[in-house]
């Protein structure tokens, strides 16, 4: 008896496991600490043939006891083969794993294994345990070679992974590897994930822009977020709308629309638009008395509230000529309600500049003349262009300017007649004009309340219908 002898008790002694039956002719099983029968033994046995993953068995002295066919890779990458001992380093990896319940890598050409050691005391061997990581090490790799910043989320919003170019990003949200990331991206990223929406997240970190795309991979139980630096994308779109914005200040947008599709020569006629010229009245003596900043200054609020009034009445700005403005109406919008429109900023016009501090304490007040009528109208230089309007009816507005009166609106009998019925006009009679001679001119007054409410709603109608 093994206690009367003092050798331990083997159970596994005389017995080959593939067999599933002992080799010794003595049917009963030798006694010992656990005692099974032949069908028992050929149970276990027969579990790992059916695990589709490799399973190995190691004697505590290091002889390759068994292993399923699945385990056919490792065993030749061992160089050993059941019923031989295993070799070092093998044998010292694996009574590590054991020790530690740590698996151990096994490279077997291009795939890779981890090997898992479990020690079976009751039966006098360890348990080898082998998972194909090939697909997940393959994962894990691809992030470190991209150029662009991935990391991985657990479902609580951790960061289990950070490849070398997420750095940035990540340190940019004040956050690390292990650390959470802040509860309100979390919530952003997931709801994308959930929704399986495949639209970005945009954030902004270490003073860069970058776009979050979250892709969930339950098969491993993580999120993977691919980041992009948007940073100069960004900064391209701003500088395109700035170019964009200045381009729209010299220039109508369709006629830009027309210079960006290529056109080199812009030149239209146009039967019938209305011109309105506003003119600073002793701006001379005004700009002696003031230093060059502080008339910049005024200047640029005056000329502020006349861009907004454009804008309000769907005009367009042609251009500024020192203290002289310059509007159109009818010219790309085909409505024939723009003298209405024309008309109505002309009598905003003595209120808003009045309510501007400087303009008020300087007396700031302006001359101002319109006439309608055809033009023709295109883009002048290559370099340094602008949009210009010529013809007679041009001169002629210019002239009711200039010969009209500080703090009037100076308008023509073509002005006057598509004005009379929705505006008040008082005559000024005849008034010499550089060219013409005697002219009738009126002075624009004001607006017929129930004749500008309906002219005005009509004209709100398309905008609204434009802009839709």
């Amino acid at each position: 008896m093994p206690g009367e002898t003092g050798v331990p008790a083997r159970p596994w002694a005389g017995y080959d496991p593939r067999m599933g039956a002992s080799r010794s002719p003595d049917p009963q099983p030798r006694p010992g600490p656990l005692a099974l029968t032949g069908e028992q033994i050929a149970a276990i046995s027969r579990f790992p043939d059916q695990n589709p993953n490799p399973v190995l068995r190691v004697t505590v002295g290091g002889q390759l006891l068994y292993a399923n066919t699945s385990s056919a890779a490792l065993v030749e990458a061992m160089g050993a083969h059941v019923g031989a001992p295993v070799p070092e380093p093998w044998l010292g990896s694996i009574r590590e794993a054991a020790k530690s319940g740590e698996p151990f890598e096994v490279p077997v050409g291009a795939r890779t294994f981890e090997v898992l050691g479990v020690d079976v005391p009751e039966f006098g061997f360890l348990n080898l345990y082998g998972t194909d990581v090939t697909a997940r090490k393959a994962v894990g790799r691809f992030p470190d070679q991209n150029p662009n910043p991935v990391f991985r989320l657990d479902w609580d919003g951790r960061i289990v992974y950070a490849n070398p170019a997420s750095g940035g990003l990540i340190g940019g949200i004040g956050c690390a590897v292990g650390g959470s990331i802040e509860a309100r991206l979390w919530d952003r990223l997931r709801a994308h994930v959930e929704s399986a929406d495949s639209a970005v997240v945009e954030v902004e970190a270490g003073g860069r822009t970058y776009v979050l795309l979250p892709v969930d991979v339950p098969e491993f139980g993580f999120v993977n977020v691919y980041g992009t630096d948007i940073t100069a994308a960004k900064e391209l779109e701003r500088l395109h709308r700035e170019n964009e914005r200045l381009l729209l200040n010299i220039l109508p947008e369709p006629i830009a629309d027309r210079l960006r599709r290529g056109e080199r020569l812009i030149a239209d006629r146009f039967d019938d638009v209305t011109l309105l010229f506003a003119d600073i009245v002793g701006f001379t003596e005004l700009s002696s008395s003031l230093r060059p900043d502080e008339l910049v200054a005024v200047l640029n609020e005056v000329f502020t509230v006349f861009d907004d009034l454009v804008e309000e009445h769907g005009l367009e700005k042609v251009k500024t000529i020192g203290d002289a403005y310059m509007v159109v109406g009818g010219l790309t919008d085909p409505s024939p309600d723009h003298p209405e429109r024309v008309a109505r900023m002309a009598v905003a016009l003595a209120a808003r500049v009045a309510a501007i501090d400087a303009a008020s304490v300087l007396g700031i007040r302006f001359r101002v003349g319109i006439n309608c009528g055809p033009v023709v109208a295109g883009v002048i230089g290559t370099k340094k262009f602008i949009y210009d309007i010529w013809g007679d009816t041009v001169n002629l507005a210019s002239r009711m300017e200039s010969t009209g009166v500080p703090g009037r609106v100076q308008v023509s009998a073509a002005v006057e007649e598509r004005l009379r019925a929705r505006f008040r006009l008082a005559s000024r009679g005849l008034v010499e004009i550089k060219g013409k001679g005697f002219l009738p001119t009126w002075f624009l007054e004001e607006e017929t309340p129930h004749q500008g409410s309906r002219s005005r709603s009509a004209h709100q109608a398309r905008t609204t219908a434009a802009s839709s």
